[in-house]
């Protein structure tokens, strides 16, 4: 069976279909995903949680876990309610990480200072609930200034924690791979992996060992070929898994088996709750 590591149950985009969507996806071999608590504005990030609860224990549907945080571009709206909210859930048996959190400096969003101070109090807070995070960052195009604040961060703020943590969605380069591999990271790739222009990301997926990668579908965007524009839903993560098989030189189920492994080694403190 394979885990989606990151997929966005709550959106509205599924609000037809979500039950049958997970059907899918156990059709699939997905035996577990991870549902990411972000929701459209902060005070929404209970709600990957909600559906966590809602499909839990239901045949013919992998098991579900929950993530909660605030998304870089709502940064802004942080206070100390917010913050509250986001402690309170990271203390709940089935919220196994704190995220999607980071750096976005691609899109116009909240102020940069602002993000990173934001980063560095969801940190605090993940750090004392001992919650894995997973991170976020997108640079300008052709730049690396968002990797670099990112990583003068997680030095200082996160390496102490020995926690470590997902890189999400992963665009960087070899650099910031090996960087993200020293800080006890998994390097996790979507369905972007298939894209015919992604060799480059190919070809650092190449170098990194088994026991490092997750695969992902970051639904419902980013679906992979042959559907790349369309809704994206964890099904089709086994795609992205096979494209990640073939770049490192294994079978599917070793890769199945590999990220698998990886993901429950990482999160296996609150992985075995709530079944």
């Amino acid at each position: 069976m394979l885990i989606d590591s990151h997929a966005h149950l709550d959106s509205e985009r599924y609000a037809e279909d979500r039950e049958a969507m997970l059907e899918r996806a156990f059709a699939a071999g997905v035996g577990t995903v991870l549902a990411i608590g972000i929701g459209e504005q902060a005070a929404g990030m209970h709600r990957a949680l909600d559906v966590c609860r809602q499909f839990n224990g239901k045949p013919g549907m992998p098991r579900l876990y929950a993530s909660a945080g605030i998304y870089p571009h709502n940064t802004h709206e942080i206070d100390d309610a917010v913050l509250a909210q986001l402690d309170s859930l990271l203390a709940e048996p089935e919220v196994i990480a704190c995220g999607e959190i980071g750096l976005d400096y691609y899109h116009e969003g909240a102020p940069h200072p602002m993000q990173r101070e934001g980063l560095i109090r969801q940190l605090e807070i993940a750090a004392v609930r001992k919650r894995p995070i997973l991170i976020h960052c997108r640079p300008k195009d052709g730049e690396i200034d968002a990797w670099d604040d990112l990583f003068d961060i997680l030095e200082l703020r996160w390496r102490p924690t020995g926690l470590g943590g997902v890189m999400h969605c992963f665009g960087g380069g070899w650099e910031q791979a090996k960087r993200s591999l020293d800080l006890g990271f998994l390097v996790s790739f979507a369905g972007n992996l298939t894209y015919p222009k992604a060799q480059p990301l190919r070809d650092v997926a190449a170098r990194l060992p088994l026991d490092s990668v997750l695969v992902e579908t970051d639904a419902p965007w980013l679906a992979p070929v042959p559907d790349r524009g369309k809704r994206n839903e964890p099904a089709w993560v086994l795609r992205t898994a096979l494209v990640l098989a073939e770049t490192l030189g294994v079978e599917g189920e070793e890769i199945a088996s590999a990220t698998t492994k990886n993901f429950f080694r990482l999160l296996s403190p609150r992985a075995d709750v709530g079944n």
